[in-house]
């Protein structure tokens, strides 16, 4: 499965010297998109190696994680589990009720509890509770999702820099793993102080390259965070944020969903109008190639909108 990035005909970028991009994930498939399909692909491939036919994974109430772990697992065969964060809340949001349309068995824990979610001793429990189970992170946020990420961009020279939302960091990593020396990969924090994702991105590379798993680059191309476009914090929106969504997608033809790519977005937008990018000579010579990275989840824009 591939889709071939599309260009972005922006007179701000064009002045700026800057040749832009957008590789849109979205369009991937219908319920399993965006950075999801490859991040649970080698999950569910183990999981099938092991001969394990319920899936149990994290995540919060509102989480994209959970909506393409329910809708994968259903159309490959599997059972599935969703462990939330919180209390249950009746009626079920949008995105609890799909997963649960989809067979997914809902289990809510309390904060402090599901903080305890990466330890062995709360692992051991859900599998005394509901049997063997393949265990995926919360996320998709492990080995298996790093080496699906690496295949989201085939190995090129094409563009300078690829910009993308961060979550758990996982898919920059693949990124990264799957690029040049010379190239330079910017993920956006979508979390506030999201400089903490460093730590975990260096994590996953190092542990990766260390796995004995296939391959592309032992030297993973440069990267780096920006923190600044968080807009208060995880799934926080406000109009000014909606705004740039609607006008984006008026003026390009590419939807935004809040929570994720539509910051990576506007922060792009944002310093390329700062001349944070290479800046183009006036006769607007183009010096710089960005390729934006949408990761789908367009899905959650349904919760947070409100009329602008």
């Amino acid at each position: 499965m591939e889709i071939s990035p599309q260009q972005i005909n922006s007179e701000i970028a064009r002045r700026a010297g800057v040749e832009l991009f957008v590789l849109r994930l979205d369009c991937l498939h219908p319920l399993v998109n965006g950075n999801k399909w490859f991040k649970l692909k080698y999950n569910l491939l183990e999981a099938k190696q092991q001969n394990l036919t319920t899936l149990l994974t994290f995540g919060g109430a509102y989480s994209n994680h959970i909506f393409a772990t329910a809708a994968a697992a259903n159309l490959f065969g599997f059972r599935s589990i969703g462990v939330i964060r919180g209390e249950e809340r009746l009626p079920l949001n949008p995105t609890l009720s799909f997963a649960t349309k989809q067979g997914m068995q809902l289990v809510y824990l309390d904060r402090a509890t599901y903080r305890q979610r990466h330890t062995q001793e709360l692992q051991a429990d859900l599998r005394q509770r509901f049997g063997e189970v393949f265990i995926i992170p919360e996320g998709g946020s492990n080995l298996n999702g790093v080496r699906g990420c690496m295949e989201i961009l085939k190995k090129t020279k094409i563009f300078d820099t690829i910009c993308l939302a961060c979550g758990t960091g996982t898919t920059l990593a693949g990124i990264a793993l799957s690029q040049h020396q010379g190239q330079r990969v910017i993920g956006f924090p979508v979390l506030k102080n999201g400089a903490f994702l460093a730590e975990e991105i260096d994590s996953l590379i190092t542990n990766y390259l260390a796995s004995g798993l296939p391959v592309l680059n032992t030297t993973p191309a440069a990267w780096e965070l920006i923190c600044d476009y968080h807009f208060g914090g995880y799934a926080k929106v406000n109009d000014e944020l909606r705004y740039f969504c609607k006008e984006f997608e008026a003026a390009h033809d590419v939807p935004l969903d809040y929570v994720y790519t539509a910051k990576m977005f506007y922060g792009v937008m944002d310093l390329i109008q700062k001349g944070f990018f290479n800046q183009g000579d006036t006769d607007g010579k183009l010096r710089s190639r960005l390729l934006l990275i949408h990761t789908g989840g367009l899905q959650g824009n349904a919760l947070r909108s409100m009329p602008i």
